[in-house]
């Protein structure tokens, strides 16, 4: 039976090779065992029909079936290698032929072919029994020719290295026949040839000898001790001479595999019988277990048909007086579905770069199952919802491939889970996790968290202040995120835009190079831009509008009554005018902006306190009680004019008021004189008139003249001061700054004036005498003909 079991073996092993060949190239090689470590095998590029340059090129790698790497593969000569001193004893145990199963993977096209390698025998194992002395009680009564079987030696080693024969000792009674087993194993029994008698040899001593084929041969020896009982003419019988049993691997611990079953026809002490094994292996003694009295079998070490899945023991029934009898039990070990498939990884790319190409190669990898049949068969998958793919290939060979492209900043690692799953019954999964990193490339530019900026600066700054910052983000990572500011070339009027702002390269803070006046400039901008520091570098750029904000640095500038005339004039007020009575208006405008713009009027000092009073709005001053003949001739008004901002900035303005007497009824006064005299003063009246209006266009002419210069010498020199002359009030065009001239809120750009000329009670009629107009652009003073209303806007 053991060499029908070896011939099994070898036919499916056969069998094997066969489908392998279909689908790949197997190579063939031998190697004696016990050769040292660097030991060569063979050189294998003749085999795989490359060259050296070739074999490092494709990146040959020789991959091990086994849990151990028994050779190595030297990719510059093509010389393959033993990497440690194999035992084939210890590698095969009986198993023959002993082979190593390796594949080389050749890359570039992908190329498997199948290494196998046969470890050759050697005689490095003496033969030996299990014991140095075998006992046997033969009775005298035994018959001729009765066979005694032996325990057969065990040598580690195969074919011609193992048992090849036995001997014994010479002697009369017994001779050795030796056997074979199907198996080819050698077995010696022990044939009765004489007649025993206990009366004249109550115990024999022989010894037996084997010897295997090796070279040198080596042998080993066992002494067999014989007694020999007293008459017991019986032997014990079994029921089957031979016992077939079919077992699942796995089978539960302390389950009855079979019962050997003898019985002996004598009574007492002889009928009584005892089992044993006979000729069974160590290995076979630490699986099963013969209960000597009953003759139950039953298993008591794990059954593993991966390992050992045929098992022949030989029982020995024994009756009480020595007589023995023998069966033989055949256990057959039927596959379970108990080991689950096995993912091997052969290579992998721990690090992708998020622009790899469709098709990619992630990982290559196997999928082995040790079970048989439909238990051995697998299927492969991974996690869904995932940018890879796997492609089968040959010999149970995978490909994680890349299927969509990568992006970085969505995903940056993947957790590949690859579940491999057998066909048995149940079906049983193994799980290999991969982990993919997506290395960045730079493929986003820097973003601004804002689309533009806007950012507030109040006037008369300090240079270097810092007034904000702009900060924009990069999806890439490291060097690629790392993000650098620049002021992009422009101007600011004349000027460059760097001269106005600096940026801080690597913060972004905008900074004020220099002081800046909200008259002269109300806002500038400036192009930002964000420079990653990748290869290619992304950029990207965004508006920076700075606004001036106002303060409150100009003090209100008194446009009328001007102040800085050397001659101030005089309003002219008629004794008898009622309360109500416009005398004139203070004008005054400011520089700056909104509330700071915003002006009020007020009296600050009146030689007649009472007489009197200044509108806090719009600057008009008006009496506040009739005028009569014991006020002063000559009034002096202080009005004070103050803005809004804060701190409060003010100017006050003096005005020089005449009461004159019959200021306001001329007319009727020359009705009631002689035509003559009329006529006389008529002509006395418009002779003063016209004096006084060539004199005064000439005093105004040339003070606007001079405050003109002054203003254009003060411009010229960019004095910047809180009006210490009259710079806010421009010449030769109309002016455009803010000032007061309602109650309501700031008042429109240009006001329409009316005051009376200086006539005396003589003074001509209103529709006949000459009169004079302020000219709106120079303020002088003009003859506007037979009207005597002076206009100035």
């Amino acid at each position: 039976m053991e060499t029908y079991h070896k011939n099994r073996q070898v036919s499916l092993l056969f069998l094997y090779l066969c489908m392998c060949g279909a689908i790949c190239k197997t190579i063939r090689y031998s190697v004696p065992e016990e050769k040292k470590s660097g030991s060569l095998v063979a050189n294998v590029l003749k085999d795989l029909k490359v060259d050296v340059k070739e074999l490092s090129a494709r990146k040959v790698r020789l991959i091990s079936k086994s849990s151990r790497q028994y050779f190595q593969l030297d990719s510059h000569s093509g010389n393959m290698v033993t990497k440690d001193k194999i035992d084939r004893e210890v590698l095969c145990g009986q198993t023959d032929p002993c082979i190593l199963l390796s594949e080389i993977v050749l890359e570039n096209p992908l190329q498997l072919h199948r290494i196998e390698v046969q470890i050759e025998d050697v005689n490095d194992n003496a033969p030996k029994f299990s014991k140095s002395q075998f006992l046997f009680e033969i009775s005298e009564q035994t018959p001729t020719n009765t066979r005694f079987p032996l325990e057969r030696a065990q040598d580690s080693d195969k074919g011609e290295n193992a048992v090849q024969n036995y001997t014994l000792s010479p002697n009369e009674h017994f001779r050795l026949d030796v056997q074979s087993h199907s198996d080819g194993s050698k077995y010696a029994e022990l044939i009765l040839e004489k007649p025993l008698d206990r009366e004249e040899t109550p115990q024999l001593f022989l010894i037996l000898s084997v010897v295997d084929g090796g070279f040198p041969k080596r042998t080993g020896t066992a002494q067999i001790i014989i007694d020999i009982l007293d008459a017991n003419d019986n032997f014990p019988q079994f029921i089957q001479s031979t016992y077939k049993i079919k077992l699942p691997e796995n089978i539960p611990l302390d389950s009855l595999v079979t019962k050997a079953e003898a019985s002996d026809r004598d009574i007492g002490s002889y009928a009584l019988i005892t089992y044993s094994f006979s000729q069974v292996p160590d290995n076979e003694l630490k699986l099963f277990r013969l209960n000597k009295d009953t003759g139950e079998l039953t298993v008591v070490g794990p059954i593993d048909y991966e390992e050992n899945n045929y098992f022949e023991m030989n029982i020995r029934a024994t009756d009480g007086g020595g007589l023995s009898a023998y069966c033989k039990v055949i256990v057959e070990i039927e596959d379970r579905n108990d080991n689950a498939p096995e993912v091997t990884i052969s290579s992998i790319t721990s690090s992708l770069s998020e622009d790899s190409p469709p098709d990619t190669v992630v990982a290559l990898f196997t999928v082995t199952d040790q079970d048989s049949g439909e238990n051995g068969r697998t299927t492969c998958t991974i996690n869904i919802n995932l940018p890879f793919v796997l492609k089968a290939t040959e010999n149970n060979y995978y490909q994680l491939l890349t299927q969509q492209p990568l992006d970085r900043e969505k995903v940056s690692a993947y957790i590949i889970t690859i579940t491999a799953t057998d066909r048995g019954s149940p079906r049983l999964t193994s799980t290999r996790m991969i982990n993919v990193h997506i290395a960045d490339v730079n493929d986003n530019p820097p973003v601004f968290q804002m689309s533009s900026y806007e950012m507030q600066l109040e006037e008369n700054n300090i240079p270097g202040l810092l007034i904000g910052s702009v900060r924009a983000t990069d999806l890439d990572m490291e060097q690629n995120a790392k993000v650098t500011y620049s002021l992009l070339p422009g101007k600011v009027g004349d000027d460059p835009t760097s001269s106005y702002i600096s940026i801080n390269f690597e913060t972004g803070n905008l900074y004020v190079l220099r002081s800046l006046d909200y008259e002269n400039m109300k806002e500038f901008r400036a192009s930002v831009r964000a420079l990653d520091s990748g290869s290619p570098p992304l950029s990207s750029e965004v508006i920076v509008q700075v606004l001036i904000v106002d303060e409150n640095d100009n003090a209100p500038f008194i446009l009328y009554p001007l102040q800085n005339s050397t001659s101030p004039s005089n309003d002219l007020v008629p004794r008898g005018s009622e309360a109500g009575y416009l005398v004139t208006k203070v004008v005054a405008v400011d520089r700056d902006s909104g509330q700071n713009s915003w002006l009020s009027y007020e009296l600050l000092k009146a030689t007649e306190p009472g007489l009197f009073t200044v509108g806090a709005q719009n600057g008009e001053v008006k009496t506040m009680r009739p005028v009569n003949k014991r006020d002063t001739f000559k009034q002096k008004l202080i009005v004070v004019v103050r803005d809004h901002g804060r701190p409060v900035q003010s100017t006050s303005a003096t005005l020089s008021i005449l009461l004159v007497e019959g200021f306001s009824d001329p007319y009727m006064k020359i009705m009631e004189m002689p035509k003559d005299e009329v006529v006389e003063e008529e002509d006395r009246s418009l002779t003063m008139y016209l004096i006084i209006c060539l004199a005064a266009i000439s005093f105004i002419f040339l003070l606007s003249l001079v405050v003109f210069i002054g203003i254009k010498i003060q411009k010229q020199k960019k004095f910047i001061g809180n009006y210490n002359s009259a710079p806010n009030f421009p010449a030769g065009s109309n002016f455009q700054g803010n000032h007061v001239d309602s109650s309501t809120g700031p008042p429109s750009q240009a006001y329409n004036y009316e005051a009376r000329a200086s006539v005396s009670e003589d003074s001509a009629p209103r529709s006949g005498g000459p009169g004079c107009t302020v000219n709106q652009a120079t303020g002088a003073i003009v003859n506007s003909g037979q009207n005597d209303w002076l206009s100035y806007q």
